[in-house]
């Protein structure tokens, strides 16, 4: 396209973080929207917009944009993203996709009705380790996968009070609040299957808030997720407990490999495959691997990428959200994925409250 104009609302916190992955991609930021009013001269200097807004509705109204990138607190995603849908704009939005079931099928509604292009911005998929495993998968290097593992360990009590909106949507709700960066990577690595139930248990409740007011959320939430196809995935998620972070914590099993992540600094990840290993005790480092299975997009890709957060998952979002909306190839994360890695987090949150019984997870594509 000769210009892709966005307008990014959240621009004073997350949403600003987009900044040099737009300029990479060339991307032109054309407005700023966030109720920080007092912020938003600060977020049009730093991200050479043309326009700011106070308010949403009159942004998507007056400036002339292509697409949103939605970087807000979680309970904003679904109507912000279902609004831009209307006006026929493209969506990038962050995670999770929605805070209810309802809400989720009101944003499919809106991504079948509308002409745009919605992709969720879900940047763990887009690490470099987590890509390599998804290529030696693609390649069929581990069999058939059967059995993963995710975690999520972020204490951010502190986060709690300096952007409010958590304590309530991240740890003011019991169950897997905060599922899609566990989960992501493995539905990729699982291509083709989906989560057809899941039970959830927590830990029990051991900390209080500055107001010494309990957590709602318990301070480790386990969720089990039995596969379509009938493997299994554990996903546990702790934004309280006091620990140091640890927040990408992958393993996979597979008929002919496994992978486990490091899980302190100073480790290494490591795999085993059948065909690379002279027997079932040996491993391998995975970095050893990568001129052989890290793509050569990555590679190309990779002095951008070390610019931006997430391990370069913000830059490679935006790249392949913009290869979206010019029609090269599907949306990698679009609404029906967006839903595969959202709905098990929320139907464990009635698991949980329901004694850990299992619960049937709903697939977007029948709604």
């Amino acid at each position: 396209m000769e210009s892709f104009d966005i307008g990014i609302v959240g621009a004073c916190g997350r949403g600003g973080s987009f900044k040099v992955a737009c300029d990479a991609v060339g991307v032109n930021i054309r407005a700023v929207c966030d109720t920080n009013a007092d912020g938003l001269d600060g977020a049009v200097k730093r991200l050479g917009a043309e326009e700011k807004y106070t308010d949403y509705d009159t942004m998507l109204e007056k400036s002339h944009l292509d697409a949103v990138i939605i970087g807000t607190p979680m309970p904003f995603h679904v109507p912000q993203a279902a609004a831009a849908l209307a006006q026929g704009l493209h969506v990038l939005s962050e995670v999770p996709a929605g805070v209810s079931v309802d809400e989720c099928k009101a944003l499919v509604r809106a991504c079948n009705a509308g002409r745009g292009v919605y992709m969720m911005a879900e940047n763990y998929t887009y690490i470099r380790w987590n890509v390599m495993v998804r290529e030696m998968v693609r390649l069929g290097l581990f069999g058939t996968p059967y059995y993963a593992e995710g975690e999520y360990l972020h204490e951010l009590k502190p986060l709690n009070e300096a952007t409010r909106w958590r304590r309530k949507w991240q740890t003011g709700i019991n169950g897997v609040t905060y599922p899609t960066h566990s989960l992501g990577p493995i539905l990729q690595w699982m291509a083709g299957d989906r989560v057809a139930s899941v039970c959830c248990a927590g830990s029990g409740h051991h900390y209080r808030d500055p107001r010494g007011d309990e957590y709602e959320n318990e301070d480790s939430c386990v969720m089990l997720c039995k596969m379509a196809s009938g493997g299994l995935v554990k996903i546990r998620v702790d934004m309280l407990s006091d620990r140091p972070h640890s927040m990408v914590n992958y393993q996979l099993q597979g008929t002919e490999g496994c992978y486990e992540s490091a899980r302190a600094p100073g480790e290494r990840h490591r795999i085993w495959l059948r065909s690379k290993c002279d027997d079932a005790n040996t491993w391998l480092h995975l970095a050893d691997l990568e001129d052989e299975f890290l793509p050569d997009s990555w590679k190309q890709g990779e002095e951008n990428a070390r610019k931006v957060g997430h391990g370069g998952g913000d830059y490679f979002e935006i790249l392949d959200f913009v290869d979206a909306v010019e029609g090269k190839r599907p949306a990698v994360i679009g609404i029906h994925e967006a839903m595969d890695m959202t709905l098990p987090g929320l139907v464990s949150q009635q698991s949980i409250n329901e004694g850990g019984r299992w619960i049937d997870v709903p697939d977007s594509r029948e709604w």
